[in-house]
């Protein structure tokens, strides 16, 4: 077949595809599936996706549009399929996983796999690593000496059977179009598509496998949605992804205007989840863990479990001991530490009132904790370790945060980021203090 046999053959072209939505019209299903088909073979050309996202940015989709993108994109990849899965004892295991929009001190996952466990559900948690202020969940678990990311399918089958939980990076061939079509949101200005970016997190998630799906959309500062209004709309859609393709999903609002914990970094995370998984750590991580344990267990058929039960008396732990040596890390291993430290000090008495989770996660960031670019290296022990929180009363001198990093080099521009994050009011004052919002289902 010649070139231009090939091109007639083709049921629609791009620019018809481009100008449907750029003059507000809705998408068919037909449409859709050639166009993430087409692109993901390299048939459509980069400039004219870029064109097509542009269009959706500013008229939108509909529910169905959306559904049948996301549907196309986990279409254009392998899916995964835990519907036979059983335990040890030949029992059925649901599944059912978590997905965070990302912040700054997120480190709810490492906790929050192993804990759900417990109580007999499978949780194949594939992650991803960190890019600018918010953290990467491998990037954490790879500061566990000999702790490795990648895990084969039967391998992650196998660790599912026998302890519960596998917390892995996920396939390349999973959803490879959200692949080609994230890389090239990140550099046209169309990032901010809801329709894109919730089609984006729901093909992979879809594409996973797994029977129950919750949501953790973040709002605030430190979050991708700054607004509430943003975010209830993105997790709003999501939800309704999950419904479409058969996935039991719900959502919950947190807040990310300030960190979560008193640590934003790498190993000094895992050493706070750890904190978390022997009966203690901060009140706000113990918090939110616990309340993904109950929507994740209450998603999946799991009903009457007591997750903080499960962390005071040591299962949690038991369950993420076997978890990080089934992938050959050592959970009894020192956690690498940073050779510098730099002490920021409260500049004045009274309350604070704000931690600013943003300029917390871009100074971690500089100290060498994320990257800007995917192929950057992290520091395993740099990243900010807080002493107080918001409501907590402070005074003049005392430390508030201590940097850390291996390239002291790097404090002055770390200090600069955090040079507004601090907000100390008199005393008797009251911080905001939601750290779950809403929840929607």
């Amino acid at each position: 077949m010649n070139a231009q046999e090939s091109f007639a053959s083709q049921p629609f072209t791009a620019v018809e595809v481009i100008a449907a939505k750029r003059d507000g019209g809705r998408l068919t299903p037909e449409q859709i599936a050639w166009t993430i088909a087409a692109y993901t073979r390299g048939d459509i050309a980069e400039e004219q996706m870029a064109a097509l996202n542009m269009a959706i940015l500013l008229n939108g989709m509909d529910r169905s549009e959306i559904s049948q993108w996301t549907a196309a994109m986990v279409a254009s990849g392998e899916t995964l399929d835990f519907s036979g899965l059983r335990n040890r004892a030949g029992a059925p295991l649901p599944t059912t996983d978590k997905h965070s929009t990302g912040g700054v001190g997120d480190k709810i996952t490492l906790p929050l796999a192993p804990l759900v466990a417990v109580f007999g559900a499978a949780v194949p948690q594939l992650s991803g690593r960190g890019l600018g202020h918010t953290g990467g969940t491998l990037d954490k678990l790879e500061a566990i000496p000999g702790w490795r990311a990648d895990v084969s399918h039967d391998a992650l089958l196998r660790q599912l059977s026998e302890v519960g939980a596998v917390i892995c990076a996920a396939g390349g061939n999973l959803a490879p179009a959200d692949k080609k079509l994230y890389a090239l949101r990140d550099v046209t200005g169309t990032v901010e598509s809801i329709p894109l970016i919730a089609s984006s997190i729901m093909s992979k998630k879809i594409a996973e496998g797994t029977g129950a799906l919750v949501l953790d959309v973040k709002v605030g500062s430190g979050a991708f949605m700054k607004t509430e209004e943003r975010a209830r709309e993105l997790a709003r859609t999501m939800v309704a992804l999950g419904k479409d393709a058969g996935v039991n999903t719900v959502a919950l609002l947190t807040d990310m205007s300030t960190p979560l914990g008193l640590t934003a970094g790498n190993a000094i995370e895992v050493e706070e989840s750890v904190e978390v998984l022997a009966g203690g750590g901060p009140e706000d991580v113990v918090e939110l863990t616990v309340a993904l344990a109950r929507e994740m267990l209450e998603a999946a058929g799991i009903r009457d479990a007591d997750p903080a039960a499960a962390l005071r008396d040591g299962r949690a732990m038991d369950v993420w001991r076997r978890m990080i040596s089934a992938q050959g890390g050592d959970p009894d291993a020192a956690l690498p530490a940073a050779r510098e430290s730099d002490v920021v000090y409260a500049p004045a008495d009274g309350v604070l009132v704000g931690l600013d989770a943003m300029a917390v996660g871009v100074a971690a960031w500089r100290l060498g904790a994320g990257r800007a670019r995917k192929e950057d290296a992290v520091q395993a022990g740099a990243g900010v370790r807080m002493h107080a929180k918001p409501g907590a009363l402070v005074r003049a001198g005392e430390p508030l945060m201590t940097l850390l990093t291996d390239t002291p080099e790097k404090f002055a521009s770390a200090r600069e980021a955090l040079a507004a994050a601090v907000v100390i009011a008199p005393e008797g004052s009251r911080p905001a203090n939601r750290l779950i919002i809403d929840r929607i289902a």
